[in-house]
């Protein structure tokens, strides 16, 4: 099997044409991928080895983690999915086992298993990445042209002043790909900074409460920018909608995973799944107009539509830690709700009240006027928890409203203090 697997990674060829043994008649694998994805690689598989009936098996993320936790892991031979989380919780619970195409023999040429500084794959061999997604802002040009407003192509950009009011934003409690996007951005700018520039964005944002919404929002014309996963903005632009991606610079690119079960019935055909769906036939259905994705090999970005973007090509010096964002995602969710989606209104009001304390106070020349300004802005944007903390802390119902006190109190406090700055600006 392992040499099989390194000589289909390696030149492309058909993995049906090169099995040793019989694969077993059947496998089950487990996927919450849509149905226009996993059909075409269903019958692309089964061409390539006909004596063997793929079935599927669709859940979500959290529905999957009870049956693949189970002593016989519910029959399921494949794990394939987008889920950052529960490939690396499986793995150190001894629920995936090792892939022969991670073994140490592997040509990291052909499947790199990262993108610039950034690790897709698990090192350890338990799981691989299958595809990526990119984390970007959606614009529409002419919603933008018309208002003569900046294009953003930074994260910061998006809390540009003027365009408050023209930025729509995922709430990471309800929308699926959110907590990823809120913490590449706090890994790009520092946990404090990160937030600040969160609370800005976001206090003035549409917030949307579902995985589509920001796109909608964007290409209906009713906000002109957001950030947002591309293959929401790349399937808006095949069916015509007047919306580009950029891609900051300090962005990153998301895999979904695949591995092999530790209680797979059927390990041949497993593996030979696997193999298919890393091989470059395999990883040129993901350019499919129906699918629009980002394959993980990158040689078959030669093969690529014109205008697909090329991950391997636009990494740059930052590199996102998938680790390090899954521990902490809970708690990154939780504290988006605290800090601003319960308090949008009194946070989008504070943080005018501040800009014009600090306004004030640059106009008197006095530091120590500008310092308590700044103190203030300081106070109203604090996170009630550490970056350390953070990492796999269970939000209990009494954490949640200890947060929603502690915030009160220090946005009161910034409030009085940017009253204290504006009083003392007005004196002769």
């Amino acid at each position: 099997m392992r040499l099989r697997a390194l000589v289909v990674l390696a030149v492309g060829i058909l993995p049906g044409a090169l099995h040793t043994e019989p694969l077993e008649s059947s496998l089950l694998v487990l996927t919450s991928y849509p149905d226009e994805l996993v059909a075409r690689f269903e019958a692309a598989f089964e061409r390539a080895n006909p004596g063997t009936d793929l079935r599927v098996l669709w859940k979500t993320g959290r529905e999957a983690m009870p049956i693949l936790r189970s002593a016989d892991q519910g029959g399921v031979d494949v794990y394939w999915t987008p889920a950052l989380r529960n490939f690396p919780l499986l793995r150190d619970e001894g629920r995936l086992r090792p892939l022969d195409i991670a073994s140490p023999e592997l040509d990291r040429k052909a499947l790199p298993g990262r993108i610039g500084g950034q690790t897709l794959s698990d090192p350890s061999g338990r799981f691989e990445a299958f595809e990526v997604a990119g984390y970007g802002i959606v614009v529409n040009p002419a919603y933008l042209a018309d208002r003569g407003l900046p294009t953003p192509r930074r994260w910061a950009d998006l809390a540009d002043p003027a365009l408050a009011g023209h930025v729509a934003f995922p709430v990471p409690s309800r929308v699926g790909f959110a907590p990823v996007l809120v913490d590449i951005i706090l890994q790009a700018e520092g946990w404090a900074a990160g937030w600040t520039l969160l609370q800005r964005i976001a206090a003035g944002a549409e917030l949307a409460d579902r995985g589509p919404g920001v796109g909608d929002s964007v290409s209906s014309g009713r906000r002109g920018a957001g950030p947002t996963i591309d293959f929401q903005a790349l399937n808006a632009q095949a069916d015509g909608k007047p919306v580009d991606i950029l891609y900051p610079e300090r962005t990153a690119w998301l895999p979904a995973h695949i591995g092999v079960t530790a209680a797979a019935p059927h390990p041949k055909a497993a593996a030979a799944f696997v193999t298919f769906a890393l091989s470059e036939e395999g990883q040129r259905i993901l350019f499919h107009p129906d699918i629009r994705r980002h394959p993980v090999r990158p040689a078959v970005y030669r093969d690529a539509p014109a205008g697909t973007g090329n991950p391997f090509a636009a990494a740059g010096a930052f590199a996102y830690e998938t680790e390090r964002g899954s521990r902490r995602e809970p708690a990154v969710a939780a504290l988006f709700d605290a800090l601003i989606t319960r308090r949008q209104d009194e946070l989008r009001d504070l943080l005018a009240l501040l800009d014009e304390a600090r306004r004030a106070a640059a106009r008197t020349g006095d530091p120590a006027l500008a310092a308590k300004a700044e103190e203030a802005l300081a106070l109203a944007t604090a996170v009630p928890v550490t970056e350390v903390e953070a990492a796999g802390l269970a939000v209990t119902p009494a954490l949640d409203q200890d947060w929603a006190e502690r915030i009160g109190k220090a946005r009161a406090a910034a409030a009085d203090t940017a009253r204290a700055v504006l009083a003392a600006a007005k004196e002769p």
